[in-house]
C-alpha cells in the first residue's frame, strides 16, 4: 500500500466520504506532505555537509542559536516545533554555518523523539568537526501534548546533549548555557 492509499483508508476510517469535493485530492496531498515532512530519511550526511569543513586556528566556542526545527513525534505522528541551539569548540576546523542548520533539519525531518534528536545532532557535529566538545539544547512544543491527552498549551520541553568539554568542563558548559538564554 502506498501513502496515498494509506491516507485514503485513514480518511474513510474516521467516517469521511472521499468523494466529498474537499477530500477528493486529500490522500494525494497528504501523502506528498508526509513525504516532505520525512525527507530527512533521503538525505545523507556527506551531501548535507558538502565538504564545508574549513581550516581555522580558532579554539573559541562557536554557537548557532535559534535554529527553527519541525519534526514529527514517532509515537503519535503529530508535529513538534521548536528551536535548537548548537555549539562546539573547534580543533583546527570549523563547519560552514549553514551546515549546522542543515544537520538539524536532516534529523528533524524524520520520525523522532526530542531526546534522540538532540543526541543525534550533537554526535554528528562532534564526528564531522572533530571538536573538543559539543553542546546542543532543543526547546520544543509538542502537539501530541497540546492537541490531545493532557492538552497543555503552554508546555515546552527542553533537552540537552553535552559531549566532550561541554560535559567535562563546568565553565564551558556554563558559558554555553549563559549565551543561549
Amino acid at each position: 500500500m502506498d501513502l496515498k492509499d494509506a491516507y485514503a483508508a485513514i480518511i474513510e476510517g474516521v467516517g469521511e466520504d472521499l468523494n466529498r469535493p474537499g477530500l477528493q485530492d486529500t490522500p494525494k496531498r497528504a501523502a506528498k506532505a508526509f513525504e516532505y515532512l520525512c525527507h530527512g530519511y533521503e538525505q545523507d550526511l556527506d551531501t548535507v555537509v558538502n565538504g564545508a569543513l574549513f581550516p581555522s586556528n580558532s579554539d573559541e566556542m562557536v554557537i548557532v542559536k535559534d535554529i527553527e526545527l519541525y519534526s514529527l513525534c514517532e509515537h503519535h505522528l503529530l508535529p513538534f516545533i521548536g528551536k535548537a541551539h548548537v555549539a562546539y569548540i573547534p580543533t583546527g576546523h570549523v563547519l560552514g554555518l549553514s551546515k549546522i542548520a542543515r544537520i538539524v533539519d536532516m534529523y528533524a525531518r524524520r520520525l523522532q523523539i526530542q531526546e534522540n534528536l538532540t543526541q543525534q545532532i550533537a554526535q554528528t557535529v562532534l564526528d564531522v568537526t572533530g571538536a573538543s566538545g559539543v553542546g546542543v539544547i532543543i526547546e520544543a512544543k509538542h502537539m501530541c501534548m497540546m492537541m490531545r491527552g493532557v492538552e497543555k498549551q503552554n508546555s515546552v520541553m527542553k533537552s540537552s546533549a553535552m559531549l566532550g568539554s561541554f560535559r567535562n568542563n563546568e565553565s564551558t558548559r556554563l558559558e554555553f548555557l549563559s549565551l543561549v538564554k
